[in-house]
């Protein structure tokens, strides 16, 4: 009960944050969870929470969605999804949270050097980044600071761009919980507190919405950047305690 005393409202912040920025919820809510429960409940918890999360923007913004897009990343994505999550499921618990870990810092400087390439991308290019952006989706967890320039690349902003990636990411997630359900991986109590989570972030996304059109691009990247760095470290010290 302690443990939801402080997850809840977290969850309700990584909602208003993803709501805003478009990302976030997971990498903010991950080391939290990883903590509380330890890495192999916390992802597949995170799974359950990050379908709801992503089901809200998609209500929220249901209007803006561009389908073609969307359904392209998704169509390789959501397949490459399940081999990462087969892949995860495999993994010692300390090895999981370093890799998470190293790979929330080297998203840093490569989201740099993709906003600051400003590279336009076609159907086809999404297609390809989506196969490879959902094997690691499926293997580390959250993927949003990659998936976030590649539907602004293809010219996406605003309530299309939320829409739209929210969309792809719903069934990228869905196909990783498909996994987790065939592996075992997903005891009911597991669902259940996954749900929790997810109205939490629900919560937050649909107090975050009159936030969008008030931040600036600047602000954006700069906090996603920052939860970038905090969850890194977080988990970097998990698994470091964890030898």
């Amino acid at each position: 009960m302690f443990s939801w005393i402080i997850v809840f409202p977290i969850a309700i912040v990584a909602g208003l944050l993803s709501g805003v920025v478009g990302t976030g919820s997971s990498l903010l809510l991950l080391p939290v969870l990883v903590y509380a429960f330890g890495p192999k409940t916390a992802v597949p918890m995170m799974a359950i929470a990050a379908i709801i999360g992503n089901l809200s923007r998609v209500i929220v913004w249901r209007h803006h969605i561009c389908w073609r897009p969307a359904l392209v990343y998704a169509m390789t994505g959501a397949p490459a999804a399940m081999v990462g999550a087969h892949t995860l499921l495999v993994l010692p618990g300390s090895v999981v949270d370093t890799a998470l870990g190293l790979f929330f810092w080297g998203l840093l400087p490569l989201r740099t050097l993709l906003q600051n390439r400003q590279w336009r991308l076609s159907l086809v290019q999404v297609s390809l980044c989506g196969g490879l952006i959902g094997f690691l989706t499926g293997l580390v967890v959250s993927t949003g600071p990659l998936s976030v320039p590649v539907f602004i690349a293809y010219g996406l902003q605003g309530g299309a761009f939320l829409g739209s990636e929210a969309t792809s990411a719903l069934l990228l997630y869905s196909s990783k919980i498909a996994t987790f359900a065939s592996m075992g991986a997903l005891p009911t109590i597991t669902l259940l507190q996954g749900g929790l989570v997810g109205a939490g972030i629900m919560i937050g996304t649909v107090i975050g919405k009159p936030l969008v059109l008030n931040l600036s691009p600047k602000a954006s990247a700069r906090l996603i950047d920052l939860i970038l760095a905090f969850s890194g470290s977080a988990l970097l010290i998990n698994a470091w305690h964890g030898y």
